[in-house]
């Protein structure tokens, strides 16, 4: 009886180990733990694009999910590209980083962090900014 229970003790904790590194995986692929970067809200961003000369933008997203419709004079670099096209992204501006709802954006946010820029991720993704009315094109 006594190695039943202590067996069973072993499960549980190995349990709740799997559990405490799944909650801080998704904690951590959210942005929102260990994230040196900012991250704001769509209107936010919207207000920046209007009144900051100093930021451009970045879409991470596929091709085709650019084609089917993106904010005006953002940069297309899909985030599996990202790290082999970092040339082609100005390095003296914040960059304001977008991609469907927000969980690769956190992706492209670490990447350019780590490699010298000045990431400004979007939460919700192209999703958020549309529900704030800002222009889509094709």
């Amino acid at each position: 009886m006594a190695t039943t229970e202590k067996r069973n003790r072993w499960i549980d904790l190995l349990y709740y180990i799997a559990m405490a590194g799944l909650l801080l995986w998704y904690a951590y692929s959210k942005g929102w733990i260990l994230a040196d970067f900012e991250s704001v809200e769509p209107k936010q961003a919207i207000t920046m694009l209007q009144n900051d000369d100093n930021v451009t933008l970045l879409d991470v997203r596929t091709i085709p999910e650019y084609k089917e419709g993106h904010l005006r004079d953002a940069t297309l670099i899909p985030l599996d590209k990202l790290e082999e096209n970092l040339a082609k992204i100005p390095k003296d501006k914040k960059i304001l980083v977008y991609c469907r709802s927000g969980s690769r954006s956190i992706g492209a946010s670490r990447i350019l962090k780590r490699h010298g820029y000045t990431p400004v991720n979007i939460k919700g993704g192209i999703i958020g900014l549309s529900k704030t009315g800002v222009e889509i094109v094709k």
